[in-house]
């Protein structure tokens, strides 16, 4: 049975996901769910041997990539995205039993969680003060604990701590959506679907033009970027990394043809081709036609 770790505790969006994942035969049978305190750990728990694969959550619609996710990605022994799914995401407002939302003066929250319901707090719930927790399944415990009247977290993590919920449904934008990504250790990619997503992260000279060369290679082979992002290294100011994701497979002549471009310039990490939960773009365009115009130019056939 395959260990797959996740972004815990019990009763997060990640562990939901991971159980959407299960459902839709990812795996080839049942898994050993392990939570992990963090994304970092999560998947540091692959490059250590305990785990098998992370189920981790990457990007959401209402506040943009998890930047958590994307360095402990860039950063250290090379993984590998194999899978996606998707959520909707709204939110359950958790307290203790007896408790009414007019009693709350502390409301526990994740942060990318407080930002998702920040106006909805701001009119019901005014004068509260957040308590900011580690993960949405983490702010009900700390209701549980006592450490705060109420939690923005998930039915799920009400039902397991028996928490009552005064609010279901909470989100300041409807259909809020967050992707979250399975990682392992490097594999052979997933085969190519036609509608799949590739992802790379650059590290690009410190020169005029380098990241205009780099985005060259996607546009002259009609490779549509869908994601376009810079994180910094973190090694000193003005030096950054960019996260690239584009349409298409690492098996798709466009796509490698432009990877390999990239890494005569540029530190380049695959971060892996996979089929999209949610096909959005162009695919590159196949290469068959040039293919045989090429190899029978090799043959000497004339007229072509």
């Amino acid at each position: 049975m395959p260990r797959i770790a996740y972004f815990g505790p019990s009763g997060t969006f990640t562990e939901m996901a991971l159980a959407k994942l299960e459902s839709s035969a990812v795996f080839d049978g049942p898994v050993e769910r392990v939570a992990a305190p963090s994304q970092g750990a999560a998947l540091d728990l692959i490059r250590s041997g305990d785990v098998d694969g992370a189920v981790v959550p990457i990007e959401s619609s209402v506040e943009g990539s998890i930047s958590a996710t994307l360095d402990s990605l860039a950063i250290g022994p090379r993984l590998q995205i194999v899978a996606e799914t998707e959520l909707e995401v709204s939110f359950t407002i958790l307290a203790r039993p007896g408790t009414e939302l007019a009693d709350v003066r502390t409301l526990a929250a994740y942060p990318v969680a407080a930002a998702q319901v920040r106006m909805w707090v701001a009119r019901r719930l005014p004068d509260a003060e957040i308590y900011t927790s580690s993960s949405n399944a983490a702010a009900a415990e700390d209701v549980a604990a006592g450490r705060a009247d109420a939690a923005v977290s998930t039915a799920l993590a009400g039902e397991r701590l028996g928490l009552t919920a005064l609010a279901t449904g909470v989100a300041d934008h409807d259909q809020a959506i967050t992707r979250f990504v399975l990682v392992t250790l490097p594999r052979v990619a997933p085969s190519p679907t036609g509608a799949d997503r590739t992802s790379v992260v650059l590290e690009l000279a410190n020169e005029p033009g380098s990241l205009m060369r780099a985005f060259a290679e996607f546009a002259t082979r009609g490779i549509d970027l869908t994601r376009i992002e810079s994180r910094p290294t973190r090694t000193g100011l003005g030096t950054y990394r960019f996260y690239l994701d584009c349409v298409g497979h690492i098996d798709d002549t466009a796509v490698a043809e432009a990877l390999k471009a990239l890494h005569r310039t540029a530190r380049i990490r695959f971060l892996g081709s996979w089929p999209a939960t949610s096909a959005t773009g162009t695919p590159p365009p196949s290469d068959e036609a040039a293919a045989e115009w090429l190899t029978q130019l090799r043959k000497g056939v004339a007229d072509l």
